[in-house]
Order: structure tokens, then sequence, then C-alpha cells
């Protein structure tokens, strides 16, 4: 199992302090910490995609760009890419473009996102996402896997002999996971071609993503391809969990999570861990009884406002003393 963290980018107040860091200090956190991320042990490094206040990662394509020049051995990926609100030529060049900067360390996390404002601004229409996404799909595979594309279709104008450049490294695409929280389309989409699936499971009970893993398992057998599952979780580590839990609670509190119920009922529901290395272990182990053998692990774990030396230590605890016990329990699998 391939172990890594991610950054939705947000841009939020430390609550002892009251003050967010500036943009382009947040933006150059991310960078730190996904060099921090390789040095620590991590598999995987990526970055959302988002077009609102309060986050910054609007160029998911800059950032691992960047990251692609600042590290040599750990693989980059979005989480998520919009498919709908981004062109799929534009896609196909930006990102077989950093596959090349990268040597080929480079998957890419397609969604549709979650907040209906940015398509209008982009052109497009909330309400045909899903017709939107697998058309733009079906588009970028042929322009990754075919030298010369015709095309025509409903959402953007047509192409005759049209070849993007740069070509995939090596002929190969890159991997293609689709992050979902509750779409059976996406799983449909992932299970047709053959592609991951990533489940976000972060702010809602783990168990209520089972349904959408089982579908894509079937739907995966059903079309004739091995499944390759991604699932998301959340961390917060102290040598003590006492330490943990008292050092975490005003950063949870500080977030829109925390009006859905107290620290203490997210950690039993959700896929948040807060506490000892032991524990965070122990949760993590558990996301098998609901999705069985998966293949990459996510973490979130630089949000809400954490300072940036307190996510370095965070990146530092969990590659000592989480990864090498995830990675032997995976093995024995």
């Amino acid at each position: 199992m391939e172990i890594g963290i991610f950054s939705v980018g947000d841009l939020k107040p430390d609550p002892h302090t009251g003050i967010a860091p500036t943009e382009y200090q947040r933006i150059h956190a991310i960078m730190r910490i996904g060099k921090q991320a390789e040095e620590a042990g991590f598999d995987v490094v990526a970055t959302g995609e988002h077009h609102c206040p309060p986050f910054v990662p609007s160029s998911p394509v800059a950032l691992l760009a960047y990251l692609a020049a600042s590290t040599e051995r750990v693989v980059l990926s979005t989480a998520t890419t919009l498919i709908t609100t981004n062109d799929p030529v534009r896609l196909a060049e930006d990102y077989a473009t950093i596959q090349h900067l990268a040597h080929g360390r480079l998957d890419v996390m397609l969604g549709r996102g979650k907040d209906e404002r940015v398509y209008p601004w982009f052109g497009k229409d909330h309400a045909r996402a899903t017709a939107v996404a697998g058309e733009n799909y079906a588009l970028l595979r042929r322009l990754w896997r075919e030298d010369t594309v015709d095309w025509s279709g409903e959402f953007r104008v047509p192409l005759k002999g049209f070849t993007s450049t740069p070509r995939p490294l090596g002929g190969v695409p890159p991997f293609v996971w689709h992050g979902a929280e509750r779409s059976v389309g996406t799983a449909e989409l992932a299970a047709r071609y053959g592609d991951g699936l990533f489940v976000n499971n972060l702010f809602r009970r783990v168990a209520d993503f089972r349904p959408l893993v089982d579908r894509y398992r079937e739907r995966a057998a059903h079309h004739g391809h091995r499944p390759v599952v991604g699932v998301g979780g959340q961390a917060f580590v102290r040598a003590r969990s006492q330490d943990a839990v008292e050092e975490f609670r005003p950063y949870f509190d500080a977030t829109p999570s925390a009006a859905n119920g107290s620290l203490e009922e997210f950690v039993a529901g959700t896929a948040l861990s807060v506490g000892s290395p032991q524990q965070v272990i122990d949760r993590t182990l558990s996301f098998r009884e609901h999705f069985g053998d998966y293949q990459r692990q996510l973490f979130l774990i630089d949000h809400a406002g954490l300072p940036l030396k307190t996510v370095l230590e965070q990146v530092d605890l969990l590659g000592a003393e989480v990864l090498p016990v995830l990675r032997k329990e995976s093995r024995a699998l």
C-alpha cells in the first residue's frame, strides 16, 4: 500500500493567535510540507484544486511542477483536478508536461468539485456536471492515447487532426484516480475505464463510504478490470494521546465540522485520528473492515490553521512511528 499526505490548501487563522498566513506563506508552506514528506519516507504527495477563498491551490499544475523540481522519489498527484471546469486539451498537455518534469512520478486524480459557484466562472452548467465529466474524460483519454484526434462533442469546440503535446512519457499516460464521496456516476466512470477510485472518507462516517466502494468493485469486475482503491483520512499525532487531543481541540473547534459534533464524536465515527501513533495505526488499519484490501492511503494533516512548524512535526512523527507499521501490516495481507 502506498501512503502519502495531501493538502487542500485552506487559508485559516490559527485559533490561538487569530492570525492567518498570507497566500505567499501558505503556498510555500505546502511546498515545504511536500519536500518534508519525501524526506520522512512517504510515497505520495498530493494537492487539491480550489478557486474560492479561503483556499490557495487554484493552480495544482504550478504547484506540482515546483515539487517535481524539488523532489526525487515521491509520487506527485492532484487531489483533485476538476474534470468538469478544466478544458481536457489543457489538462492533457499540462499534466503530460509535469509527467516529463517528474520523470514519470505523476498521477492525476479527477473530480467534479463540490462548490457549485465554480461552474459558471468557467462557462459550465452545474446541472450538466455528470455529462460534462463523462465527455471531458473520454476526450482526455483519447488525447493521451492517440497521436491524432478528430473529435466533436456537446461541451467544447470540435478538434480536427489535433495532436496534444508533449506526448505522455514513454507513451504511457499518468495513472488516473477518480475522487468521490457519494457519486455512483464517478464510481461507474472509474470502473468502466479500469481507473482507480479514491474515496474522500473525511467528514462523514467511514461506514457511509462502503457502498460506493462495493459498487465500484462490482462494476470493475463487470468490465473486466482489477479494482484499485484509495482512501482518505486525517491524523494528528503526539507521543501521548492526551497531548494530541489537547493540542488539536482548538483547531478542530474552529472548523465547520465542529457544528456537527464534538472532537470525540468525529474521532469515533469518521476517519479523523487524534492520538498516539498506535491509535492512528489502529484506526487506519480498521479501514480495511470497510474497504477491504486497498492500494493507497492519504492523510490530510495541514488544515484548520495548524502552524507550519506543527505540521512538519506531524510529518516526521507519522513517518517515523506510523508508516513502518502500516507498511508491515499491508505486506502481511
